[in-house]
């Protein structure tokens, strides 16, 4: 077996990861806990969230996590005074990653639909972004990273909502990195 190369790696640096224990999702934790970064990840499942604590103390990778409905301002609030207290007031990279899926149509959907998806697929990653700031200024510097889906440029009859939060994400971090 060939040796890979290490490009880059992330020693020393710090990160907040929203909603880091599936797929996806989980992958990006545990590459940047490999890549050397100390990870602190949220997720609403306490169980779930406990079942990979488990896995990434056996992988000996650093990572840490806490319970967090990131629909919630109050929450989110009390995160980031966690992820601060854990990084010593200083932040490397905050990802908005969490994401709430709703498979109905538009005129199916229910006012409590379009603010629950909005809190959560939207709303987060801007209050995130803001509330982390003094923390990513406290590095000196830090990235913030927006991820979003395919619905943002692809129409789905059942997404209405969903896709709209997608495209607003995509024109935030755009907007933020100005």
């Amino acid at each position: 077996m060939a040796k890979t190369e290490i490009r880059w790696f992330l020693q020393g640096t710090t990160a907040s990861v929203t909603c880091g224990t599936k797929g996806i999702d989980q992958a990006i934790v545990e590459e940047l806990a490999r890549l050397g970064a100390t990870v602190h990840t949220c997720v609403r499942n306490e169980s779930e969230l406990n079942e990979c604590l488990k896995k990434w103390k056996i992988l000996k990778l650093n990572l840490s996590g806490s319970v967090c409905d990131i629909s919630s301002r109050s929450k989110r609030e009390k995160l980031m005074d966690t992820v601060s207290s854990l990084f010593q007031g200083k932040l490397d990279i905050l990802i908005n990653n969490a994401g709430k899926g709703l498979f109905k149509g538009a005129l199916n959907s229910i006012e409590e639909d379009y603010s629950t998806i909005t809190a959560t697929n939207l709303e987060s990653g801007f209050h995130l972004s803001q509330i982390a700031h003094p923390l990513l200024k406290a590095s000196g510097g830090g990235s913030i990273v927006f991820i979003y889906s395919i619905a943002r440029i692809v129409a789905f009859p059942a997404s209405t909502i969903y896709s709209a939060t997608k495209v607003d994400v995509n024109s935030l971090s755009k907007s933020c990195n100005c």
